[in-house]
Parts: structure tokens; C-alpha cells; sequence
């Protein structure tokens, strides 16, 4: 038996209990999870945004050891240090032999499409085309959180926006993600303008090089300020994912500018209204960035081994699987100043 955090109800109390470890899938192999990441696309599994089968156990961001191997796996064996992109490719379509995994029309998701990796034990789908090698300069912890927020914001500004040295970034939402944002853009030599609505959550993307800070409160004109301060920005990222911040980054941009939408939007009255008529009046260019495929992971992975990025800056705390099930319910309301990651062997705050 392993210890497992359930979802029984949409939007109902979590519970960590005993249930049988899953078994290795053809192709696949099961990890022993030794961190995994605490975040908001968890929450909206929960509130029910996304399809789920209950019980559920939810978790999409991990790092661990392969503890067993199915059919089939050519690359990986027992004892190896992984983690995985939360969409797991099929390994067999044109999009996954291209190196695009990430947008597999057949893809599986931990803590989604199956149960996830707040347990013990997570079984992954397709391995050889979806683990990624930890490298041993990389923590465990700092490699959970890699498989989404992390990683999602670099494909975000590098392979979709194409962020350039000296570009003005609008980072909207200093969370997880957007914290990510505004290390990598740092990194990349881009000018950085964070906003958040969360003085904490600032002053974290100050202390990871951030040019300038903005406190959103209400009434406030988010893009009047950036263009007042920039003439408006090259590059501009959602990392929130409501109507308001998405088209508070779009309006933020000047003209032929780019933007990166990677928060989540809930559909609002049937779908969530995005200010189309400034992407065509001023041709600026919108990009989806869902994630990132194993296939892309060496180059970021060689640049935190390097130290010239350094994701474990992000950990603000390491909890065990009886607190994540309380704070997951209220992350909607929550201020966190970085990622939380669980580690569930704990019981308590580490």
C-alpha cells in the first residue's frame, strides 16, 4: 500500500489514505516521488475545470526514482533520477516524433488524464519519449517544479515569444509561473516589469532581478503604466489566466508586440473574451505555450546545473501530504511568494 492524497468530490475535502501502488503501463514505468509541486492547475482540477474520473488523486509537477519498468521501456531503469513534462506524448503521432510532444493530439497528464503524483508512488505513460534525466547537480525539489510552471515559462519566452536581450517583458502575475518569468527573462538580458496584486509576491520578483514592480489594485490602469514607462512592451506574459490579466498583459504591449498567455482561463459565459480587436488593429501575435517537451529540457536543464538559472530560488516552503490537502482548496485565495513543493514521505512543514 502507498499513501495518497484523494479528491472524492468535485470541489470536496481531500483525504490522504492507503490505497494499492499503481503498476508499471506497457511503455511506461512507475516513479517513487520524492518531490512534487504544489499549483494552481491543481486547484482547477479540483474546483472542476478540467475532466476528471473520481476518486482522484491529483498532481502534475514531479521529480523521483524509477522504482519499476514496463514492456517495452528501452531507455530507463530501476534507480534512475527523472521527471517528466506534465503532458506525457504518446510517443507514436507525427507532432511526438517532431519533438512536439506537448501538444499530442492522444497525450496523458498526471493528476489529470490519471491519478497524479501526490502519492508515494505515480505511474508514467510512454517513458522513452517522455522522462528527462535530473542531472545529479539538480535537487530533486528544484527538478519538481520544472514540469510546468518552470518549463512552461521558458518554452513560454524562448521558443514561442522569442524574447531578446534588451526587450521589455510585462510579466502579469508573480506566482509560480510568473516568478519563473522573470528569472528567465533576466537571464536572457530582457528588461522585466512584474505585477502582482500581492506585495510579497513583488518583492520575491524583485529579489529575482525583476527592473520594475507594479502593485495591481483596483481602479488601476496596468497598461497606461507600462507604456507611460516603456512605450509599451516587446513581450508581454498572463500568468494568472482571467479575462482582466490577459487583456492587461495584450493592452500592455505596443504595437507588433507578443504575447505569451500561460495561466489558465476558466470559461467565463460560455468562453473567456480576449481583446481581439487590439491583436488586429496593432498585428500583434498571440502565442498558446502548453508546457514543453522532453525533447527541449537539455539546454534548460545545462543552464541550472550551470548556476545561471537556479529554480530552487522559487521553494518557498516543502510540506507533506496532510497539509497539501489543505492548502490546495484555497490556492485561489492564497499569496503565496513562490512554489511549494511536497515531499511525501513528510508529515509536517519541513
Amino acid at each position: 500500500m502507498m499513501r495518497a492524497l484523494l479528491l472524492d468530490q468535485i470541489a470536496g475535502p481531500l483525504q490522504v489514505r492507503e490505497v494499492p501502488p499503481p503498476e508499471a503501463p506497457e511503455g511506461g514505468v512507475v516513479v517513487q516521488v520524492r518531490a512534487t509541486g504544489l499549483c494552481r492547475s491543481d486547484w482547477h482540477a479540483w474546483a472542476g475545470h478540467d475532466d476528471i474520473a473520481l476518486p482522484h488523486v491529483p498532481g502534475h509537477e514531479l521529480a523521483g526514482v524509477v522504482s519499476a519498468v514496463g514492456d517495452g521501456v528501452e531507455r530507463w531503469q530501476v534507480g534512475d533520477r527523472v521527471t517528466v513534462p506534465f503532458v506525457e506524448g504518446c510517443g507514436r503521432c507525427v507532432w511526438c516524433k517532431s519533438g512536439n510532444a506537448q501538444v499530442c493530439p492522444d497525450q496523458e497528464q498526471p493528476g489529470f488524464t490519471h491519478w497524479g503524483s501526490f502519492a508515494e508512488y505515480v505511474a508514467l505513460h510512454a517513458a522513452d519519449t517522455n522522462l528527462v534525466a535530473i542531472p545529479d547537480a539538480v535537487s530533486f525539489e528544484a527538478a519538481a517544479g520544472l514540469g510546468c510552471r518552470f518549463a512552461t515559462a521558458y518554452r513560454a519566452l524562448v521558443g514561442r515569444a522569442r524574447l531578446q536581450p534588451g526587450e521589455w517583458v510585462t510579466v502579469v502575475g508573480a506566482g509560480g509561473v510568473g516568478l519563473s518569468a522573470v528569472m528567465i527573462a533576466k537571464s536572457l538580458g530582457a528588461q522585466v516589469i512584474a505585477v502582482d496584486r500581492h506585495e510579497g509576491a513583488l518583492a520575491k520578483a524583485g529579489q529575482l532581478g525583476a527592473d520594475r514592480l507594479m502593485l495591481s489594485e483596483d481602479g488601476c490602469d496596468i497598461p497606461a503604466w507600462v507604456h507611460g514607462l516603456t512605450g509599451g512592451a516587446h513581450v508581454a506574459v498572463d500568468a494568472v489566466g482571467t479575462e482582466q490579466t490577459c487583456a492587461d498583459a495584450i493592452h500592455s504591449l505596443r504595437r507588433r508586440g507578443r504575447h505569451a498567455q500561460v495561466g489558465l482561463l476558466p470559461p467565463v459565459a460560455g468562453h473567456p473574451r480576449v481583446p481581439m480587436d487590439r491583436v488586429i488593429a496593432w498585428e500583434l501575435d498571440v502565442f498558446g505555450s502548453h508546457g514543453m517537451a522532453a525533447a527541449d529540457y537539455p539546454g534548460m536543464l545545462e543552464l541550472i546545473a550551470s548556476g545561471a538559472l537556479t529554480p530552487q530560488a522559487l521553494i518557498e516552503r516543502v510540506v507533506g501530504l496532510d497539509e497539501a490537502a489543505q492548502l490546495l482548496p484555497a490556492m485561489d485565495r492564497a499569496t503565496p511568494a513562490g512554489i511549494t513543493i511536497i515531499d511525501p514521505t513528510l508529515t509536517s512543514v519541513s
